[in-house]
This record gives structure tokens, sequence and C-alpha cells, in this order.
């Protein structure tokens, strides 16, 4: 008996039996994908010590600027503050001398009120335009000559009361805003400073060990340059002591050759036309460099403090300019104003005194004492003290006197 079972049709060219094998291996990149996909992202690359330092210096420089624009900030309100007291006691007084004119007013009106009408002093006073009251009711006619003068007083008095409040109200809204730049500037310096710490503190004791042979390399290298300024102001002033000398040599030959020929004795000794006519501004300017750097050497060991102009603590240019008052001089507040004051020399003619300023911003000054050293308040958390002055890239160098 044939088969009922109807055959199973075979289409050429497809398999109809299961992939094991590539759904295991699609079933296996599914997963290594899905596990890359939520594995964490990798820890960013932790910076060298080269890029520490480098940043830390960046913004201890910065905050030398901001410290800058905070002793800008603080110098303009304290005049400001100054001005307002100045102002708001003339206030008081002119206020007073108005009060006087009023009461003297007051008593006239008082008489003619006795007199059973109301006065037209009183009337002109609650006026809220006094002057026109006065001129269109001709007043000036009937009055006396005491009771216009008192008249005259007050509205001199009011006008000048007038005028000076509002200059005070104005010198006030310039206060507020000097203060607002005070308490900016503040903490642009905090800001600064708190990251530089930050990042120092975040070093291990091994990378704090090779930032401080770094640091020690940068020193030393500085000391070298200041070696070698030290040695080429020696030899140019030995060279200018042998010039002098020679000339001098030179003269007392030429005043003995006039005596051994008979010359009058009278007779002057030729001007020989070498001098430079600037010994006596020498002397001057070393006598008082030398109290500058008495003062600044009395100095050392002395704490940073940004913002501070002494006697405790000093920042750089609270240094300078106490170093220089000390002198007789009187310098401005800020490097950047400081810096205009005196000639600007070259580095190679630096003299003891002389204020070497750093960095384009101009934001630190040192005073130099020779060979190539400065003493200088550096930055926070360091002390007043000696170094090379090629520490720091040099701006300019100023002689102030």
């Amino acid at each position: 008996m044939a088969s009922h079972r109807k055959p199973r049709t075979r289409i050429a060219g497809i398999r109809t039996t299961p992939a094991i094998g590539i759904t295991t291996a699609a079933l296996t990149s599914v997963a290594l994908l899905s596990q890359s996909a939520q594995a964490a992202p990798s820890a960013p690359q932790k910076p060298s010590l080269e890029e520490v330092q480098k940043k830390v210096d960046d913004l201890y420089q910065q905050a030398g600027v901001a410290t800058q624009k905070y002793n800008s900030a603080k110098e303009r309100t304290e005049k400001q503050r100054k001005k307002v007291d100045t102002l708001l006691d003339d206030v008081a007084q002119r206020t007073d001398k108005l009060n006087e004119a009023r009461q003297e007013l007051g008593s006239f009106a008082a008489a003619q009120y006795r007199t059973g009408a109301v006065s037209e002093t009183a009337t002109m006073m609650l006026a809220d335009d006094p002057q026109g009251y006065f001129d269109q009711n001709h007043l000036s006619d009937r009055l006396t000559e005491r009771q216009k003068k008192a008249v005259d007083d007050y509205q001199t008095q009011q006008a000048s009361a007038t005028k000076q409040r509002t200059k005070a109200a104005k010198s006030l809204e310039t206060l507020s805003d000097s203060r607002d730049d005070l308490k900016t500037s503040k903490k642009a310096v905090q800001d600064k400073l708190t990251k530089a710490r930050t990042l120092l503190s975040e070093l291990t004791a091994e990378e704090k060990a090779r930032l401080a042979a770094i640091e020690k390399k940068k020193e030393e290298e500085a000391k070298r340059k200041a070696a070698e300024l030290a040695a080429k102001q020696k030899a140019e002033a030995e060279a200018e002591a042998k010039r002098k000398a020679a000339e001098e040599a030179a003269a007392k030959e030429r005043e003995e050759e006039q005596q051994n020929d008979g010359t009058d004795e009278n007779t002057e000794t030729p001007d020989t036309g070498t001098g430079t006519g600037s010994g006596d501004t020498d002397s001057g300017y070393a006598t008082k460099a030398a109290k500058v750097i008495a003062f600044a050497e009395a100095q050392i060991g002395k704490p940073y403090v940004w913002g501070a102009t002494g006697p405790d603590s000093y920042d750089c240019s609270g240094l300078t300019q106490d170093a220089w008052k000390a002198a007789g001089i009187s310098l401005p507040r800020t490097t950047w104003d400081q810096v205009k004051v005196g000639t600007t020399v070259k580095t190679a003619d630096a003299k003891p005194g002389d204020l070497v300023f750093f960095y384009d911003d101009i934001s630190h000054v040192g005073i130099y004492i020779g060979d190539g050293k400065m003493i200088h308040a550096p930055k926070p958390g360091t002390n007043v003290r000696v170094e090379s002055i090629y520490y720091m890239p040099i701006h300019s160098v100023v002689r102030p006197a």
C-alpha cells in the first residue's frame, strides 16, 4: 500500500538547519559590546611635575596681579573715604548754618505772628519755592536790612547745603563701587592661592622631593646669571677706576710741569673736559640707596602677606614703598605706579637701590643690592629674602631718585 506522506521539498541554496555557530558568535559579540559600554571611563592622565610647577607658578603670578589690583582698590577706597568724610563734615557745618538762618527767620515770623496775622515771612518759609514767593510778593521792598540779610543768608545756606549733599551722595556711590572692587580683588587673590595650595597638597612625598629638586636647579641657574652680571659690573667698575686714576695722574703731571716751567702759581689748571658732571648726583643717590638697603635688610625674615605694608609683614610693593620712604622718597603703592617713578636703566647698569620689576604684567618688584641680587618679598608662604634677580623674567629696572 502506497504511503500518503507528502515528501519534504528541498529548496536549493537555503539551509533549513539552525546556524548554531554563527548565533553563538553573535551573542558573544553583543555581550562584549554591552560590557564595554558599561565599563567605567579611563581616569584622566595625571599632569607631569613640570606641568604642576608651571601651573603653580602661573597661579602665584596671577595672585600677584590680583594683589596689585587689591592694593590699587584699597588705595582708592581710602582716598574716597577721606573725601566722603570731608564732604559729610562740610555738609554738617552748612546744615548748622542753615538752621541758624532758619531760626533767625523764624524769630521774624514769630514777631509778625504776634501782631495777629500769618506773616509773609512764615508763608515764604513754608512755600514750595521760597525764592519765587519772595520775588512775586516784592517782600524785599518791605523788609528791614537785617531781615533782608537773614533771608539772603537762609537762601545761600540752603543752596550750598543742597549742593554739598549732592556731592556727598555721589561720593558715597563711588566709595561703594571702590569697596566692591576691593572685595572682588580680595576674592580673586584668595581663589588663586587656594588653587595653588590644592595642587601642591595633592603631590606625594616623592613628587614634592622631585619638585624641590627642579626648584633648586632653577635657583642655581639664576645664581649663575647673577654671578655673571656681578663679574661684568666689577670689571666695568675697575676699568672706570683706572680711567679716573689715569686722568688724575695726567692732571697732576701737567701741574708739576707748569711749576717746573716757572708758570705763575695762580694760573688755573686747564679743564680737560673729561668729567661727566655726575659725581654729586651719584653720591647723593648712593647715600639714599644705602638707607633703602639698610631698611630692606632689617626686614629679612618677615613673612610675605598680600596687601601688607609693614611693619610686621609685607607684600612686594609694600616693602619697596616702605624702604624708599626710609630714604625720604615717597613711592606710589602699586608696582604699576612705582615703575613710572624715576629713570629706566639697563639691567647691566643697575645700581644698589634700583627697583627691579618682573613679568610682562609688572606684577612683582624687588630692591637691587648689587652683584645681581635683590631683596624682595617673594610670594605667600615665604619670607623677605635675598635672591638672584634672574629668578623671574625681568621687565625693567628703574632708578627712583
